[in-house]
């Protein structure tokens, strides 16, 4: 370059050194310079240096800028905000498409709860609550302060302040559900109360993506729709708690025997701890774990400000104490039997109704004390293990029904639904039905061996005793004197007497039934009796007395009703006699009522697998059983024994403060009646009968 000296190690072009783009031209005009280099001229970068201290250049001959923290962090945001885009638009299409598949927002609505029947005894007292629920409906205010701060301090503590969903909530239980190797997603915990509402009324509890964002969107309507409170009462009143029982006032009854408004602090808590697992912390199957769970409760109460320490202490209950929870009592047997009822009652229950029942609470905890007592007492000894018992009023009006011994191990009701032989507690049937044949207490039958058609009964003795009147062979349970009546009147004849005094199990007519080998009810039987207290109207036993709304809307009145006179006014008088006779003298000699003029009928099944007892007075009906589920033999545990026995504890109780009264319907013996011929009146029925029955 003129007038100036180049370095050797310039390496650098020159104008002059530029090859010219043409040929060059003569005449001393230079040539014509050739058009730069891409990426040359001013602003063009410079190329990289090299160990020499020269720039590199890229293939595309940019120089490439050296990596550094900015850089790195640039690129990191730069591509996380191009990620998050995409994350959001995949997001939004995935609730777009999950939320599309929910019915249009504008025909949501909160789902009625399902109907509550409630049973009452004649005082008031809660006997069960029965229904989907297992118990009613509580509004919010109704409960003490603690009881829904107990639930929200545990379940939810942010409630009152999100928007439906808790990202901090959800973020804390995703972390959780990683470290213990769960799916984040599909984990437990992170829901929100108005989440857990929306689940149970709208979605299924599967555990999916798509249940996890309809449940979302819910939740987000139902925060727009309904405040705190009402959201918080939605899910008091629907939230299962263990048991069977749904809602706060399920729970409060089930486990405590009180009604929700009722609970105090401790009971709050323990309801509350419940709610994470119902059958792991079930204050009546794990009360330690209950216990410790109310204290956790307890301790977030007081975090949250909603009790204080001191009162938190005082409301925690020793883990080493056992929760005093309610029992699941004979009156659950009643609860059963009135819910099966309903139906043919008033059709579909679609609303909460309060069950009026017949029921005597007292009357009912003391049959249920004396059935537990004789079985605990003897029943291992003598070989029975369960116990039944029926008491009704005359007309019909039960007011003590025990199933079994332990209603919470089994729900079987003995009383009402199985079906066993009543062995000579039928024998009654069979008599009166000889009586309306023309015969009397005083007419004499042969007792001794009897084979008709290849059948030969046996007396339970194993003793014959010879010519024998009605009254002594009712009295004495003698086999072959019921065989041979059932044979005079026909078998038939004495199953349209059972009808007729209201038992309603298809019996077959054959000669048999004398020895009671049809299997019925105790409520049924007991019933068939009840005519013979009542001057011979027949009875159908009812345990409804009233059905009515909450709002007091009578649904259902029980009318006295039955098939009207069953047992003529002259044959009732006999039967009475008989059967008192029965008591004073024969196999229900056990059985004592002082100042009251009783009645009644032992029996016992084939190898004393059952043993019966059903007595009467002019106040009341009850009937007794005693034996084994499976009908395994007792040890000669008879009629006359335990169920005599446990009959005269229990109607001593029922007719403490009655004035005593006689049995209706008179009857005078015949030997006194026709007195100037007896002879030939026992001749001529005693020729009779020998000729008919051979012997």
């Amino acid at each position: 370059m003129a007038g100036q000296s180049r370095s050797a190690l310039d390496i650098g072009l020159t104008a002059d050194d530029r090859i010219a783009g043409g040929k060059s031209r003569r005449g001393g005009k230079s040539a014509k310079p050739a058009k730069p280099a891409k990426g040359s001229g001013k602003g063009a970068a410079k190329p990289p240096r090299g160990k020499t201290g020269t720039r590199k250049k890229t293939r595309k001959g940019r120089e490439k800028k050296p990596l550094t923290l900015g850089r790195v962090i640039g690129k990191l945001f730069y591509w996380g905000v191009v990620l998050g885009v995409w994350a959001g638009i995949i997001v939004a299409g995935i609730v777009a498409y999950y939320g599309f598949q929910l019915p249009d927002s504008d025909s949501w609505a909160v789902p009625e709860r399902p109907a509550n029947i409630r049973i009452v005894a004649t005082n008031g007292k809660l006997i069960s609550n029965r229904g989907k629920m297992g118990g009613e409906a509580v509004a919010i205010h109704e409960l003490p302060h603690y009881v829904p701060a107990a639930v929200v301090a545990i379940e939810d503590r942010r409630f009152f302040g999100h928007f439906g969903l808790d990202p901090i909530g959800i973020l804390g239980a995703m972390r959780i559900n990683v470290s213990e190797g769960r799916n984040p997603l599909n984990g437990h915990g992170g829901s929100t109360i108005t989440q857990q509402v929306a689940k149970n009324l709208f979605l299924t509890p599967e555990q999916s993506i798509k249940r996890k964002i309809q449940e979302a969107l819910i939740a987000i309507w139902l925060e727009q729709n309904y405040n705190k409170d009402q959201i918080l009462e939605l899910y008091l009143n629907r939230v299962y708690f263990g048991g069977g029982a749904y809602g706060i006032e399920a729970a409060a009854q089930t486990y405590f025997g009180k009604s929700a408004s009722n609970l105090n602090l401790g009971e709050a808590a323990i309801l509350a701890g419940v709610l994470q697992a119902p059958s792991r912390l079930s204050p009546d199957t794990h009360p330690e774990a209950a216990a410790a769970r109310a204290r956790v409760v307890l301790n977030a109460m007081a975090e949250e400000g909603y009790i204080s320490k001191d009162e938190a202490e005082a409301a925690a209950i020793d883990p080493n104490k056992r929760i005093r929870t309610r029992v699941a009592g004979a009156e659950y047997y009643v609860a059963d039997w009135v819910e099966t009822l309903m139906q043919s009652y008033i059709g579909e229950v679609d609303e909460d109704v309060i069950v009026h029942t017949s029921i005597d609470w007292d009357l009912q905890k003391q049959a249920e004390f004396l059935v537990r007592e004789m079985v605990d007492q003897h029943g291992e000894e003598r070989g029975f293990s369960q116990g039944a018992l029926v008491a009704m009023e005359p007309d019909g009006t039960v007011k003590a029904i025990v199933g079994g011994t332990d209603y919470a191990k089994s729900q079987y009701n003995r009383a009402v639904t199985a079906r066993r032989q009543m062995g000579s507690a039928f024998k009654p049937i069979v008599y009166l039905t000889a009586l309306e044949a023309g015969l009397s207490p005083e007419t004499v039958i042969d007792s001794g061996p009897l084979d008709y058609n290849g059948w030969s009964p046996e007396n339970a003795s194993g003793k014959y005793y010879g010519p024998v009147t009605m009254r002594e062979g009712l009295a004495n349970s003698l086999n072959t004197v019921a065989a041979r009546l059932a044979i005079h009147v026909g078998p038939q004849a004495v199953v349209n007497t059972a009808y007729r005094l209201g038992i309603s199990t298809q019996i077959d007519p054959v000669p048999s039934i004398a020895l009671g080998t049809p299997e019925i009810s105790l409520l049924e039987l007991t019933a068939a009796y009840a005519p013979f207290s009542n001057g011979g109207a027949g009875v159908i036993a009812h345990v409804i007395s009233r059905i009515e709304t909450a709002d007091g809307e009578v649904l259902y009145d029980h009318i006295p009703a039955g098939p009207g006179q069953v047992v003529a006014p002259d044959k009732l008088g006999m039967m009475n006699s008989m059967l008192s006779y029965a008591l004073e003298a024969g196999t229900g000699k056990n059985a004592h009522l002082p100042g009251w003029q009783i009645a009644g009928k032992t029996g016992t099944s084939q190898e004393y697998r059952d043993a019966v007892f059903v007595g009467y007075s002019a106040r009341m009906v009850t009937g007794i059983w005693l034996g084994n589920d499976d009908s395994s033999p007792t040890q000669r545990v008879g009629g006359g024994s335990f169920p005599a026995q446990l009959w005269t504890q229990f109607m001593a109780k029922a007719h403490e403060g009655l004035a005593p009264a006689d049995l209706p319907g008179q009857y005078i013996p015949q030997q006194v009646q026709q007195a100037e011929q007896p002879q030939r009146q026992r001749r001529n029925i005693g020729d009779f009968l020998r000729d008919l029955f051979g012997g």
